[in-house]
């Protein structure tokens, strides 16, 4: 606590003070009363004090007359603005379009990893996940062959530009299709041999192994949505029961998409296992 003394008359001085203290003004222990009496003598008037708590800055006038009484008047202002109900629903819808984007995204990455295994027949979304270096840049080989399907054993290939034919022989050759390219300096010929029973069960692992990473994706997904709404409750935009009736609805989305991961996945097992 600082104090200092000036006068605003020649027989009146006038103390002015400043203090920091962390509680109301209100409960001013007397022992910090008793200090600030004892600096003033009986001629002395104090106009003014100010007060700062570790809260909130506070002010208060305080006069002082012939003794002890001390008359104090405390104001506080807090200003805080809520969120309004349009920027709560535009959060929530903001969580909810973006889970079933990244749900969207994992089905869609499954089915094309499944499409890329082998089945009985040829099929071209077998070559789907298999990229080729061109030109010192990885890109999609049917971004740069045309495919076709002669029969229900063989892939044609067809390179729009004929230098490409060793790159895309190459990359076939490192990928896990199993088959031996056929380059004959136009296009490549792909024969695909009948599926033995333990490369059909060696698949089938695959398929397997696949469609549970599709599920662990939908769980992460369903993670961290349920933080997102969690944050919000935090900050005083959802209340408890909210929260509960989304996580709820959260769930009803998810258990559609794994139903969609499973139908996925048998269909695969059911043309693997197809003779």
């Amino acid at each position: 606590m600082a104090a200092s003394f000036s006068s605003t008359a020649p027989t009146t001085p006038v103390l002015r003070f400043r203090a920091n203290y962390s509680k109301p003004l209100l409960s001013l222990p007397d022992s910090c009363l008793r200090i600030i009496s004892s600096a003033i003598s009986p001629s002395t008037r104090l106009i003014a004090c100010s007060l700062k708590t570790d809260k909130l800055p506070l002010g208060a006038g305080v006069n002082l007359s012939g003794g002890p009484v001390v008359k104090r008047s405390l104001q506080k202002r807090l200003v805080i603005r809520s969120a309004t109900i349009e920027e709560i629903e535009a959060e929530k819808s903001a969580i909810e379009t973006d889970v079933k984007s990244k749900m969207e995204k994992t089905i869609e990455t499954l089915r094309t990893s499944f499409n890329s295994i082998r089945t009985g027949r040829s099929n071209a979304a077998m070559l789907d996940k298999i990229e080729v270096e061109y030109y010192g840049s990885p890109v999609s080989l049917k971004s740069i062959a045309q495919i076709s399907t002669p029969d229900g054993s063989s892939l044609l290939l067809q390179p729009y530009d004929k230098s490409s034919l060793k790159a895309i022989e190459k990359a076939i050759v490192n990928s896990d299709l199993g088959v031996t390219p056929n380059n004959d300096g136009d296009v490549i010929r792909l024969s695909l041999p009948p599926l033995t029973s333990d490369r059909r069960k060696e698949l089938s692992k695959v398929v397997a192994k696949q469609s549970e990473e599709g599920k662990v994706a939908l769980r992460n997904i369903r993670r961290d949505a349920l933080k997102s709404y969690d944050k919000l409750e935090k900050e005083k935009k959802l209340s408890e029961d909210n929260v509960k009736d989304l996580s709820s609805d959260l769930q009803k989305l998810i258990d559609v998409y794994m139903k969609k991961i499973e139908e996925l996945y048998k269909q695969k097992e059911k043309e693997l296992m197809k003779v």
